[in-house]
């Protein structure tokens, strides 16, 4: 499989406008799937469907649709495509102060604050936020200029305001570091997300990174607080997650499909990471959908 370069994504606003806003659907899908970052906070709704959410150090699983805010420099990669089955995805990107240095500081702007704040290490939102301010995204499209300015400001006043919301990397963790070291862990999280499936060693990763295995082992635990086999793991959890909910395939086959050798391996992986056995999981899911 030919890997992608990852690469810092520079993000000009439209002219005339201090933010980008971009809607995408079946016949303009979002192209964008590899890993990447840049200095924009960034606000992706998915409009229905499932699929797997990958932000910073944290893989996981979305269902029925998507509302993440993701901070500043903090890897990512699409969250959308032909399989995921969702309607639209909605997504705008802005820099922290694309209204002035001195605005974000006033009394009125605290919960918005408080956001791009939390926001550093990635937030999903739940609930009835979920489905309610993610309408409010999708109409974004239809509005004037000015409209649009004040409509975003109240969007981002309600998810500052919402105890709705999960935050997906521990500690608030970002990876707000110099551009070699974003294409670095950058380049680790593309290999990852396209030899899952494989065996992957410490020693390809270090000489991927140009470190000695040691050396990129705690590497890799200071940027993202996790193991490298502990990452990879979850990684693989994630997709297995993914097939048990969505095909018929044999718990077996699900197994070696997401990348582990070791059946033995993968229940225990998937319990001490769900906290119920792959079994357990599917069964579960079974009398939801009853």
């Amino acid at each position: 499989m030919q890997k992608t370069k990852p690469a810092f994504e520079a993000i000009a606003p439209d002219f005339g406008h201090s933010f980008t806003y971009q809607k995408f659907n079946a016949n303009r899908p979002n192209t964008n799937l590899v890993w990447h970052y840049h200095p924009e906070i960034e606000l992706v709704y998915v409009n229905g469907g499932n699929g797997k959410r990958q932000i910073g150090s944290h893989v996981s699983y979305y269902r029925d649709g998507d509302l993440i805010l993701i901070g500043s420099n903090l890897p990512h990669c699409g969250f959308t495509d032909a399989c995921t089955g969702n309607r639209s995805e909605s997504v705008l990107q802005m820099k922290a102060d694309f209204l002035g240095r001195e605005f974000l500081n006033i009394p009125e702007m605290a919960h918005v604050r408080n956001l791009f704040e939390k926001a550093k290490g990635g937030i999903a939102f739940t609930g009835g936020a979920k489905k309610k301010i993610g309408e409010k995204i999708e109409i974004l499209e239809y509005k004037s200029e000015f409209q649009r300015l004040l409509a975003i400001l109240n969007i981002l006043n309600e998810l500052g305001s919402t105890t709705e919301y999960q935050i997906l990397n521990a500690d608030h963790l970002s990876m707000e570091t110099q551009s070699k070291e974003n294409d670095r862990i950058n380049a680790i999280f593309n290999y990852v997300k396209e030899h899952y499936q494989e065996p992957i060693a410490l020693e390809t990763m270090a000489e991927l990174t140009h470190m000695t295995v040691p050396s990129f082992c705690r590497y890799f635990k200071k940027v993202t607080r996790k193991t490298f086999v502990q990452f990879v793991n979850e990684y693989r959890v994630v997709h297995a997650s993914n097939l048990l909910s969505e095909s018929q395939m044999s718990i077996t086959d699900v197994c070696f499909a997401s990348g582990f050798n070791n059946f033995s391996h993968f229940n225990k992986s998937f319990k001490a990471f769900t906290g119920m056995s792959p079994s357990g999981y599917r069964n579960q899911l079974k009398s939801v959908v009853r």
